[in-house]
């Protein structure tokens, strides 16, 4: 019989680093298996042209987008620390682009994220105009209308001049309720933080119907933030709210501190960013999210003395404990036409990492 919990005091210290996360061929392989797929669909740019994704699939992305940002925030490593930056707050926003439907926000994030934290949370905040009354359509003898679906998008500006969009938040507003309304960008500002992007970061607000038809349309051009007319400075610009992480105070246990990164690093977790919009074989596949942080379990384990070996214990190796799945919107190729699908793929984000021994977590 193997030794009891004696063994635990008996280690010695071995350079055996080991890494755990996806490569490249390895993501590509848990894709498709989850999806039952022999190979990569072959997509194209014209299969994203003029793609509309029903309200139905969206609806069903943004359930589990939520249910999953709820998981993961309450992890006992954020637990009840989430704080605002000190005198940042609220950042400003301006209006570059408004018509009744589309809305298209810029924010000048120069210097607004101290060094050495995390952005746990994003708030956009937009100021919804009172309702004008002469705006509502005449009441049809239908069901009744009282929402606008509105929904956020990132702008990620394109080579040839054109924006590629992510969906980040979609709710439904009252349209008779006037006020500020929230939207969770989180998602938003870690996808502008990882493209390294040299910009201000850029959001379009869609407003458009609660279900189909010309009736909900005609209720939702009644929904009116504010914008860029002079009329409107008084009411309040788009704002906003960031709260961060200090990381030398906070990080989470187990997580990697980049500065003292060696050959002789403890096991821990290090950031690993997967950029979808990047990969070649998911720029045209992956429709949502456009890149996420997975993490990767790096460093050394200390190692049992040759005694422990000999009772069949193997070499201790750094690996992930606990993990969590990333909800995801791609297409589907159904002949010569292709359908937009959901699904949630378990074990994406390594959410702990420890040391592994015969596939025993010992943390």
């Amino acid at each position: 019989m193997a030794p009891s919990i004696r063994w635990v005091v008996t280690f010695t210290f071995f350079i055996a680093t080991t890494v755990s996360g996806f490569t490249q061929k390895e993501l590509k392989q848990i894709l498709l298996e989850r999806l039952g797929l022999p190979e990569v669909p072959a997509l194209h740019r014209t299969d994203l042209e003029k793609l509309i994704i029903p309200e139905h699939v969206r609806h069903k992305y943004m359930s589990m987008l939520k249910q999953h940002r709820i998981k993961r925030r309450a992890l006992p490593s954020l637990a009840g620390i989430l704080r605002g930056i000190p005198g940042n707050a609220d950042i400003s926003g301006e209006v570059l682009y408004s018509d009744t439907t589309r809305q298209k926000l810029i924010f000048d994030m120069e210097g607004r994220i101290p060094e050495n934290s995390e952005v746990t949370m994003a708030e956009l905040k937009l100021f919804k105009k009172p309702l004008e009354w002469t705006q509502l359509p005449r009441r049809q003898s239908q069901r009744p209308v009282t929402n606008a679906r509105v929904s956020v998008y990132w702008l990620q500006p394109e080579e040839n001049g054109t924006n590629r969009t992510s969906l980040i938040d979609s709710r439904l507003v009252p349209v008779m309720e006037s006020g500020w309304k929230n939207f969770d960008v989180t998602q938003a500002v870690h996808y502008w933080l990882k493209t390294k992007s040299q910009g201000p970061m850029l959001l379009e607000i869609w407003i458009e119907g609660e279900r189909l038809g010309t009736y909900a349309s005609e209720m939702a051009r009644a929904v009116h933030f504010t914008s860029q007319d002079p009329s409107d400075k008084a009411l309040g610009k788009p704002e906003l709210v960031l709260y961060t992480l200090n990381l030398e105070e906070y990080g989470g246990p187990g997580d990697c501190k980049e500065e003292t990164l060696s050959e002789r690093t403890i096991c821990c977790r290090q950031e690993h960013y997967i950029n979808f919009r990047e990969l070649t074989w998911t720029q045209y596949w992956i429709i949502e999210p456009a890149g996420y942080q997975a993490y990767h379990c790096v460093g050394v384990c200390r190692q049992p003395k040759n005694l422990l070996r000999h009772f069949g214990y193997g070499e201790r190796t750094c690996a992930a404990v606990e993990s969590s799945p990333l909800p995801m919107m791609y297409l589907v190729k159904k002949g010569n036409y292709t359908e937009i699908e959901v699904a949630e793929f378990p074990n994406m984000i390594v959410e702990k990492c420890g040391c592994i021994m015969d596939n025993i977590a010992v943390v």
